[in-house]
């Protein structure tokens, strides 16, 4: 099993959850983060570490939201990996907890 970032990382990209990481098994998109499950080892530190509680086991993730389980298999092979914590997005708060956030998700780097 692995754990899977969810909508709510969508436009706040909290980065706690890469410092705990022991196996630095998440790639970082434009707005979003995502974990790659073949190199997860569901260790669960992560989890309680998502200040927007976008982190679920993959046997958790809200119904509304399986899409997310292979997105983050799909987006995790290319993007880049990210091993450090960084600042939220400036206005992370103002989208926490946003409804139908799928449609904002980023998925190329800008050039």
């Amino acid at each position: 099993m692995t754990f899977v970032v969810g909508a709510n990382c969508i436009k706040c990209k909290h980065t706690d959850c890469v410092e705990v990481c022991p196996v630095d098994c998440f790639y970082e998109g434009p707005n979003m983060l995502v974990i790659n499950p073949d190199e997860c080892i569901d260790c669960a530190l992560c989890e309680p570490e998502c200040p927007a509680d976008a982190i679920f086991a993959e046997d958790e993730v809200p119904e509304d939201q399986h899409e997310f389980i292979a997105l983050n298999a799909e987006l995790a092979n290319g993007w880049p990996n990210i091993t450090e914590m960084k600042p939220a997005a400036p206005d992370a708060e103002d989208w926490d907890g946003k409804p139908e956030k799928i449609k904002l998700l980023e998925r190329d780097w800008p050039a």
